[in-house]
């Protein structure tokens, strides 16, 4: 069984624990990629098949990171090298960890450069300067920005100090009172949105086009759509659901648990479409407009509407917070290995790992602009990092951890610790070892 040490720190609730993963989940994924991936994949079609792939693979794969976290109370490294000695295990299994870590540190990297603009919009919006700055038109608006390395430094940094003052704060301190006053910020501003939603022209045409499937554009384009995207969103992969079962204690159930992020998660990214989705139709806009309908499209609809601006800054600001729940979850593996395998105090290492993270940060904002012509292997900086991670390192790192829980861990042992029923065990035993791997095998070489 599981080694316990209450020396590490622990959540002190599950309440607080659920919040925290939900936060983590709920990134941009949730507000900007899946609203745009439901758009550009045949609308319910896609939601449905998406709901389908997140209980079969996104599920299982969560609870795994999570009963290995807990078992090695640990770092995700510390962690798989305690788990895979305790099997009786080739010590190469730590790969899984140093991967995760690894991959956490590079996406937050260009992560934290979307975040920087989505503050930039938030700011924008709430001043009136969107669009109306310099000459500038509200459609050119984003591409300016790209083009001024200055600004964009300037709000990555903003970013990442806010990310860094949060995580430094520990476990209790920082991402669990971040947690709890982020997360209900959020839904309310969701809210808020959905019923502006509802008093415009579109709405009944976006609840027709999220929830009333055209079976016709169901193809094998779509369903890799949805396997990718129910793997990605819920952080796996990243070392950080590792890193956050570590402080799990050994009375949390996770499947149920699991269960409650799955929907939390999945009920947030279904309530962005239907924020967003009322504004592109009222507004004649084209629901399939790619990465660019938050950044390019929709602020074209909130210039032109009846407090649009208003909107549009709760709008801006509620993918902010989205942005912050994720990136500091994103920085918390590396922290916690900093703080576990050195010298460093959690404030020390907090700084380090946000640090290092900045840095390279600054040359994935270089790619818009001074660096544009830098293209290793036919990217720049930027896609090189999100495809290098996105369609290499996390999908192996997932598949990792499912296959060593389900095909090298003791399986009656794992069944007992999940507590699962005669039916429940017959589930998870197909579904772990059988169709989520499989499912990641597939997405990973189609993204090759």
């Amino acid at each position: 069984m599981a080694k316990q040490s209450h020396t590490h720190a622990q959540w002190s609730s599950r309440t607080a624990f659920v919040l925290a993963a939900t936060g983590s989940a709920v990134g941009l994924g949730n507000i900007w990629k899946f609203p745009y991936m439901v758009g550009d994949s045949g609308g319910a079609v896609f939601v449905l098949v998406y709901l389908v792939c997140i209980a079969l693979i996104g599920l299982p794969i969560l609870v795994s990171e999570w009963l290995l976290g807990r078992r090695g109370q640990s770092n995700p490294i510390n962690t798989m090298q305690t788990v895979s000695r305790d099997a009786k295990k080739s010590p190469d299994w730590v790969l899984v960890g140093i991967a995760g870590v690894l991959g956490s540190f590079l996406i937050l990297s260009f992560y934290s450069v979307v975040g920087g603009w989505s503050l930039n919009y938030t700011w924008s919006t709430l001043t009136g300067d969107l669009g109306q700055s310099s000459g500038v038109s509200v459609g050119d608006y984003f591409t300016t920005l790209l083009g001024q390395p200055g600004t964009l430094l300037f709000w990555h940094t903003l970013f990442m100090l806010l990310t860094f003052g949060i995580v430094a704060g520990g476990v209790k301190g920082g991402l669990e009172r971040a947690a709890k006053w982020l997360m209900p910020l959020l839904i309310v501003a969701l809210v808020v949105l959905i019923g502006f939603g509802m008093s415009t022209s579109g709405f009944g045409q976006a609840a027709e086009f999220m929830f009333s499937p055209d079976w016709s554009k169901l193809n094998g384009g779509v369903i890799l759509a949805a396997l990718g995207h129910a793997f990605f969103t819920l952080s796996l992969g990243m070392g950080i659901m590792m890193a956050y079962g570590s402080y799990l204690g050994q009375e949390v159930d996770l499947i149920k648990t699991a269960r409650t992020v799955v929907i939390l998660d999945t009920v947030i990214a279904l309530g962005a479409g239907m924020a967003i989705f009322p504004v592109v139709f009222a507004n004649g806009l084209d629901p399939s407009a790619g990465p660019g309908l938050l950044f390019v499209t929709l602020p074209l609809a909130f210039i032109d509407m009846p407090w649009g601006l208003a909107f549009g800054t709760i709008f801006f600001a509620l993918l902010t917070v989205a942005a912050i729940t994720s990136a500091i979850s994103l920085l918390e593996p590396v922290t916690e290995f900093l703080e576990e395998r050195t010298p460093l105090s959690r404030l020390g290492s907090a700084f380090v790992a946000a640090l290092a993270t900045w840095t390279l940060g600054i040359a994935a904002l270089l790619a818009f602009n001074l660096w544009s012509g830098f293209q290793p292997f036919g990217f720049n900086v930027f896609d090189l990092l999100d495809a290098l991670t996105s369609k290499l390192m996390l999908p192996l790192t997932g598949l990792a951890a499912i296959v060593f829980t389900a095909w090298f861990l003791d399986s009656e042992d794992v069944k007992r610790e999940l507590g699962l029923g005669p039916k429940g065990r017959v589930v998870w035993h197909y579904v772990s070892r059988y169709v989520a791997p499989i499912g990641v095998i597939v997405v990973f070489f189609n993204s090759l």
